[in-house]
């Protein structure tokens, strides 16, 4: 089951009594929801049928009563229970998802965690309803899942423009789709994104970014690589080290990886370590640059300086110079 089959239902007018919406991954359950709240009855309807809960102040009886409410001027109607995972008691909703009312269409969105499946509620849930479970996108699939949805509206962008983009925001999906929607306002007829784009509307440069210091560090440019450092130092909103030292981890790990496969093909390498080929250039360019000891070596220091950021044997330095010193370190 998935975001579009569900609503493609929907469109047909087939529904089903009770919708469990759940899992780390909430911008799909608002996709759903927000359907839900807005599509699935029309303007004139909604004003009698469509009732919506949130979970921190919802009190059970209440949800129950609302459902098993009969529609008003329509066959059907919508109760919507938003953040549900902050709702007490709700384990005392089960009697009714286990004979719910036909009419009533009650979509739960129960973000951040899965219910217990040891419960009754659990088991009553895979007998009696739709459940819907999400997954946080694993940060190596954001790349394609950007162009994609790009594609899908209509828009093109090179895969180091959709890099830019996943660097700079990480693992958000909706904010991801926002500053992409904000940026397609701004190019009236143009199907085509840029770098220039990015700098403009998004506020990422496209000159001194985490995505350019990898390229540095890659190359062992220590020059740019410093230079880089310094503007993120005069701008510490562009690029924090809690952003930087995941993205030089993440490069070096896929490195080390590719240090126990036998073949440097590049479509067998992005295969074997599950990247996009577009990314297995550069991590080869790593592993030939650096070289075994290299690799390992700057994955320790990495380590290092991460808890160093926390304040595990350090005084308080600075984030500029904790870097400046661990690059140094890595590419000397």
């Amino acid at each position: 089951m998935s975001v579009e089959s569900i609503i493609s239902s929907w469109k047909k007018k087939q529904f089903k009594p009770v919708y469990w919406l759940e899992g780390e991954e909430s911008y799909y359950i608002d996709q759903i929801v927000n359907y839900a709240e807005n599509q699935i009855l029309t303007e004139a309807e909604q004003g009698f049928n469509l009732t919506v809960f949130y979970g921190k102040d919802a009190q059970w009886p209440d949800i129950v009563n609302a459902c098993r409410r009969y529609p008003m001027f329509s066959e059907r109607q919508v109760v919507l229970l938003k953040e549900a995972q902050q709702m007490r008691d709700i384990e005392k909703l089960e009697p009714y998802i286990a004979h719910p009312l036909n009419s009533t269409i009650f979509v739960v969105s129960y973000k951040e965690k899965k219910v217990d499946g040891r419960t009754q509620l659990a088991k009553t849930l895979k007998k009696s309803a739709e459940v819907y479970t999400t997954k946080k996108m694993y940060d190596n699939q954001l790349p394609q899942w950007t162009a994609e949805m790009l594609d899908s509206k209509g828009y093109k962008a090179s895969a180091k423009t959709v890099a830019l983009i996943v660097d700079h925001i990480g693992n958000d999906l909706a904010r991801i789709v926002n500053e992409i929607e904000k940026l397609l306002v701004n190019l009236a007829d143009r199907k085509t994104i840029t770098e220039d784009d990015i700098e403009k509307y998004i506020g990422i440069s496209k000159e001194y970014n985490p995505f350019e210091l990898q390229a540095a560090v890659t190359h062992r440019d220590l020059q740019k690589a410093i230079r880089i450092v310094q503007y993120f130092e005069s701008n510490p909103k562009a690029a924090p080290i809690q952003l930087v030292l995941p993205t030089l981890y993440n490069m070096f790990s896929k490195a080390y990886m590719i240090l126990g496969e036998k073949s440097r093909d590049e479509k067998s390498v992005a295969a074997a370590i599950g990247v996009s080929p577009f990314f297995v250039k550069d991590y080869l360019a790593v592993v030939n640059n650096y070289r075994n000891e290299g690799v390992e070596r700057a994955l320790l220091l990495l380590h290092q300086y991460n808890l160093r950021t926390v304040g595990i044997q350090d005084a308080g330095t600075s984030d500029a110079s904790l870097l400046k010193e661990m690059l140094f370190k890595l590419m000397q």
